[in-house]
């Protein structure tokens, strides 16, 4: 039903121009700060928590690869994988990335049936955003009340068009009312939070009478929305957001990052601020790469979000040092993950946008790199402004601060803020050190249970290592498996082969490696148990049988059947490479590729020996329940021959068999 489905809405011509067209590394690059190792891409998986990169992308393959979760895949699935869109959702996704035109028909019934609550979901908010983008700038109230709102908060055309900013009329239910006449379910409704059901069975809007902010994901698609009341009614909250659902979770979303990410990466920093408007006012004059946790506290996989695209944070506070105190916890959080926290502390009564509207932007540049201050340094001195001479609470100070300093992976970098810190406390660094010591004995406890604490050297770094993922693979089909993956590597790579014609001059020959190895297993007509194998190989066959060619490889890393592209993937993924800096020195090493011949000889009888051995248990067995003499006979003239071609197999392996 689907596959009919993504045809007519599709053409299969347009869907390979989208796959052709859409280079991994760019599509990723949206995704994961990417930095070029060798022939390939290196970064964090986004679908996982590492702290040590993992996650290679080959640009020449087409393909992705985790080796520490095991995810792996094409531009297609990557994009249904991160962002949990349809087939033909991510395939529009690529189209629009690369303005390919993608023609469809009006969809079907059926269609409409199939499409998940997610789908559902995202298409009722992006209804809901344009609706409160055009009450915005065309409704009465919108005109009147929140256009001036936003303009006394100078946030101007250009942010309102960015940022999709809208406005929600404060009428009981005005868009329930629209929604539904437009054809949109009110299961979905409530769902999404946009309409709130009462217990008298009556409904109203969540958002009526507010400033929408719409909070978008890392594609630009609306996930959920932030409301802003404009009238001064303290027994209603400020702002208010829409609550969790299919496909928003406030606590793995940070608003702005699908803006801010192209410019965290280039400047290697992302800046953390509270709120919608702080964001609209940094980003409008000249701090782009600004995002915010939208009043909620800092979560992990927030930390993770930002960790994708740099290892640098700095966090924006106003004045208040309270607060700042109040969010130790979640900056400890980000010194976990090993990366570099800045904090920036705003005049009294200011905060990022006040601050923001009140100068220009390069005043504003030049008060943030003055002001970065390194967070342990500053959770150091504004507790020891606190203690004065009590020995007590400068003793809790140290756990505090120590405790601080032990969550950072980086033996080199904890060693260095110990000496600071130590410096800064006037005490002694090997006190200090103890303390951390101590911290650090506790945690590896944890871990080891059974491990004394004499048995362990707190004083050398333990080595971390991500968790590889290892595909267990049965003796008897890890040879075919070897074929298809020589195939689809090297299958358009040359082979030379010498032979000495009649007249005793040396001649040369090219032939490419899936012609040679297609020939060689044609001989004895050599069939895959395994049936994806055999599809594979039968697929190949077909094309040089055809046109003389075998199939380009994203032929098999983007085929329609599951099972093809993922075993073409795993096939064609390789964790490591020579490094660069070999061939520079002139260290050269015979990789796979120079030995190519005798790696495919190699495996190509090895694979003959495995079938024949199976040949010669299968007439075995029916040499032992035979009891015709002439059957018996025929049986040990086939044994004998299967057995002498094992015995000449074996010998071109150098391998020896007893007899």
């Amino acid at each position: 039903m689907k596959q009919q489905i993504l045809n007519i809405l599709i053409s299969k011509d347009i869907i390979q121009s989208i796959i052709e067209t859409a280079r991994i590394e760019e599509v990723i690059s949206d995704f994961v700060s990417l930095k070029k190792r060798g022939a390939n891409y290196l970064g964090l998986c986004p679908f996982h928590n590492e702290k040590t990169p993992s996650f290679s992308v080959s640009a020449t393959k087409g393909i992705y690869k985790c080796f520490g979760c095991g995810k792996a895949g094409n531009s297609v699935n990557f994009i249904m994988e991160h962002e949990h869109y349809s087939y033909p959702e991510a395939l529009k996704y690529l189209a629009k990335k690369y303005n390919i035109e993608v023609e469809e028909e009006e969809p079907s019934p059926e269609y409409l049936l199939e499409q998940s609550e997610k789908e559902s979901l995202f298409n009722l908010n992006e209804f809901a955003g344009k609706y409160f983008h055009h009450c915005l700038q065309n409704h009465q109230e919108g005109k009147a009340v929140a256009s001036t709102y936003l303009q006394e908060r100078d946030i101007n055309e250009e942010s309102i068009e960015r940022f999709e900013l809208g406005y929600c009329p404060d009428s009981w239910n005005e868009f329930t009312e629209h929604a539904l006449k437009h054809g949109y379910n009110l299961k979905y409704l409530f769902k999404s939070g946009l309409t709130v059901e009462r217990n008298q069975g009556d409904h109203y809007d969540r958002f009526r009478g507010r400033i929408i902010f719409p909070i978008h994901n890392l594609t630009g698609k609306i996930l959920g929305f932030g409301g802003r009341i404009l009238k001064n009614e303290p027994s209603k909250p400020k702002y208010v957001n829409s609550p969790e659902s299919e496909i928003y979770n406030k606590s793995k979303i940070l608003y702005g990052l699908f803006f801010a990410r192209n410019t965290i990466i280039a400047n290697d920093n992302c800046y953390l601020v509270e709120g919608y408007t702080d964001v609209i006012s940094m980003y409008q004059n000249g701090i782009q790469n600004v995002v915010a946790s939208s009043g909620t506290s800092l979560t992990a996989d927030q930390i993770r979000l930002i960790k994708r695209y740099t290892n640098n944070i700095t966090i924006l506070y106003d004045g208040d040092e309270a607060g700042l105190k109040a969010s130790f916890r979640g900056i400890d959080m980000i010194l976990e993950q090993g990366m570099n926290v800045q904090v920036v502390l705003f005049p009294e009564g200011e905060d990022p946008d006040s601050f923001a509207r009140k100068n220009r932007p390069a005043e504003i540049r030049d008060f943030l790199a003055a002001n970065s201050s390194d967070f342990i340094r500053l959770k150091t001195g504004l507790l020891l402004g606190e203690v004065k001479d009590d020995p007590v609470k400068k003793a809790g100070l140290i756990k505090e601060v120590v405790g601080t300093i032990s969550l950072i992976p980086d033996i080199i970098t904890r060693s260095l803020y110990i000496r600071e810190c130590a410096s800064l406390l006037t005490i002694d660094e090997k006190t200090l050190l103890f303390e951390l010591n101590r911290i650090l004995r506790n945690k590896f406890r944890k871990k080891l249970p059974d491990t004394a604490d004499d048995e362990v050297d707190f004083s050398k770094e333990i080595p971390f290592s991500e968790p590889q993922v290892k595909t267990v693979i049965p003796d008897h089909d890890f040879h075919e498996r070897e074929i298809i993956r020589l195939l689809l590597l090297y299958g358009q790579t040359g082979l030379t082969f010498e032979s000495v014609n009649e007249f005793g001059r040396t001649e040369t020959s090219n032939v490419n490696t899936a012609v040679y190895i297609v020939n060689d297993l044609s001989v004895d007509e050599m069939v895959f148990d395994n049936p994806v194998y055999q599809q594979i190989y039968n697929e190949i066959k077909s094309a040089l049988t055809g046109h003389g060619e075998m199939p380009p490889v994203n032929h098999f890393t983007n085929h329609p059947q599951t099972d093809i592209a993922d075993l073409s993937i795993e096939l064609m993924s390789d964790q490591y490479e020579l490094s660069i800096n070999w061939e520079k020195n002139k260290i050269y090493v015979n990789g796979e590729r120079q030995q190519l011949l005798k790696t495919i000889t190699s495996s190509i009888l090895t694979l003959r020996s495995k079938k024949i051995g199976r040949i010669l248990s299968d007439l075995q067995a029916k040499l032992k329940e035979s009891v015709n003499e002439e059957d018996q006979t025929a049986l040990q003239k086939q044994y004998q021959y299967y057995k002498d071609l094992l015995i000449q197999i074996n010998k071109s392996l150098g391998r020896v068999i007893t007899t």
